[in-house]
């Protein structure tokens, strides 16, 4: 099993080196220090598994893996505990809280080594996890991947995200990004400023310029940049309690 590690301490990817040098079926292809730099060797080296810090310079751990189409195996090596929930809901096998025994880690390479045996995509339970959680910190930015180039966009910068399948439009003053996301999972991030006003649409509160009656009982909500998008039954409701009107 080939294994990439990845954190932005020297300090740590040392550590990692150490625990598993004496650890049978396991080859270290390399390191990387951020996010970047970890998204070319992947691409360039092909790693079976990953010991991936989450806070990182640039990018987050978790950030990246998004830009990823096909991931490979995770151990989250972090000291930011409140990061456990979301970290297992992206296929991670285990999650190592700073610092660790070497008894935890080989336990973590175990249960990633049974796992890579059964090339399997199954979920581990959260439940044990659960308990740790000490906050659910949203995020304040959303990274995209722009053909060769990866955009860092600040939530406050979207003006409005439309669906397109599997995917979303993320629309900003620099242009329109796409993203491999669900509605349902960007609404939880947008959650706050934002309002999904259809089942197409969320829309930044701060862009919004006014509400005009397209047809009978059908709105249209036009934006500061001039753009009109279909408010539904729902949509009006929400705009009306959120905004007062």
């Amino acid at each position: 099993m080939k294994i990439l590690i990845v954190d932005d301490e020297e300090l740590a990817r040392t550590l990692v080196k150490t625990f598993l040098k004496d650890l049978p079926d396991i080859e270290i292809v390399g390191e990387a220090a951020d996010g970047f730099d970890a998204l070319k060797k992947i691409n360039d080296l092909k790693p079976d598994a990953l010991i991936l810090d989450i806070q990182m310079p640039k990018i987050t751990g978790l950030e990246m893996l998004q830009l990823i189409d096909e991931p490979p195996l995770v151990i989250f090596s972090t000291a930011y505990d409140q990061h456990a929930l979301e970290a297992f809901e992206k296929n991670a096998i285990d999650y190592l809280l700073k610092p660790y025994s070497k008894d935890r880690f080989v336990k973590a390479i175990e249960k990633l080594q049974a796992q890579f045996a059964l090339k399997s995509s199954q979920k581990p339970q959260l439940s044990a996890l659960q308990k740790n959680i000490i906050e659910d910190k949203k995020p304040d930015r959303i990274v995209v991947k722009n053909g060769t180039k990866i955009e860092i966009i600040p939530l406050e910068k979207i003006i409005y995200v439309e669906s397109y399948g599997d995917y979303v439009w993320i629309h900003t003053p620099d242009g329109k990004f796409i993203k491999q996301q669900t509605m349902k999972e960007l609404e939880t991030i947008l959650s706050d400023g934002f309002l999904r006003i259809h089942r197409s649409n969320i829309v930044n509160i701060s862009q919004i310029q006014k509400l005009e009656l397209y047809e009978k009982q059908s709105y249209q909500l036009i934006l500061k940049n001039g753009t009109r998008l279909a408010v539904s039954k729902s949509g009006y409701h929400e705009l009306k309690e959120s905004l007062g009107w």
